[in-house]
């Protein structure tokens, strides 16, 4: 069994910041979410406060750090949905065989776990037919960088790269690339300015910049191009074994 996933304090504290980012995921995710949905990796709940909807039948935060989860908790009622939410400490293995979701949600965290392959087939075991499996990571591992592995990172994602580790029984609904700017900042930093850590200032500039830049750009390049990788795929009734 592998270890359990751990976030670090620094990459939460600057995201959570990023409201545009996060502002931007759900254009792209929304449509597969519904019914009873999982979110792996809760953090401080700045993603499940951006996805959650009120027309959903429940919402499940499954996070491994207890400290988190208290924190994550505190969060939920400031956001006013803490009524609304179920807080899990613990991983996808601590989850009974037979409870089942129409949507698991990896947002940020796929990249932290080391057996990636592992931890999908078992997220895959609690999807219902039709349910949706959806990954949001880091793309393209020439862009992996002191940052990376200073947060916890494995390793960043491609479509190829991706694709490999898909369970068996799961049908690609899509896999593109978000935040092209974002990409070329990545790559200026990497090639020029080689900084290792970024601070707030970089991370509001990236998101009041770059993100809305990005908003734009993105679907005119097809979405072929970004530094982060989306991933949805489907469980068909006809693969099901349930």
């Amino acid at each position: 069994m592998n270890e359990p996933y751990q976030y670090v304090g620094t990459e939460l504290d600057l995201f959570e910041h990023a409201t545009n980012w996060k502002s931007y995921i759900p254009t792209r995710l929304n449509k597969y979410i519904r019914g009873d949905v999982l979110e792996v990796g809760a953090g401080k709940g700045a993603t499940t406060r951006s996805l959650y909807r009120a027309d959903l039948s429940s919402w499940v935060c499954l996070e491994p750090d207890a400290d988190l989860a208290e924190e994550l908790s505190r969060n939920l009622r400031v956001f006013g949905i803490d009524d609304k939410i179920e807080i899990m400490v613990g991983t996808v293995a601590d989850i009974p065989p037979d409870r089942k979701f129409d949507s698991i949600l990896y947002i940020d965290v796929l990249e932290h776990i080391e057996d990636d392959a592992a931890e999908l087939r078992s997220a895959a075991s609690h999807l219902r037919p039709n349910g949706t499996l959806s990954v949001l990571a880091p793309a393209h591992q020439f862009l992996f960088s002191e940052f990376d592995a200073a947060i916890g990172h494995h390793r960043r994602y491609d479509r190829n790269s991706i694709r490999r580790i898909v369970p068996e029984g799961l049908v690609e609904e899509e896999i593109v690339y978000l935040d092209s700017m974002g990409l070329l900042a990545s790559l200026g930093n990497r090639l020029i300015l080689r900084k290792a850590m970024p601070n707030m200032t970089n991370i509001m500039i990236w998101d009041r910049v770059c993100i809305p830049l990005s908003r734009v750009l993105d679907p005119l390049l097809g979405r072929r191009v970004g530094k982060t990788c989306l991933a949805v795929w489907r469980k068909t009734k006809l693969q099901s074994k349930e």
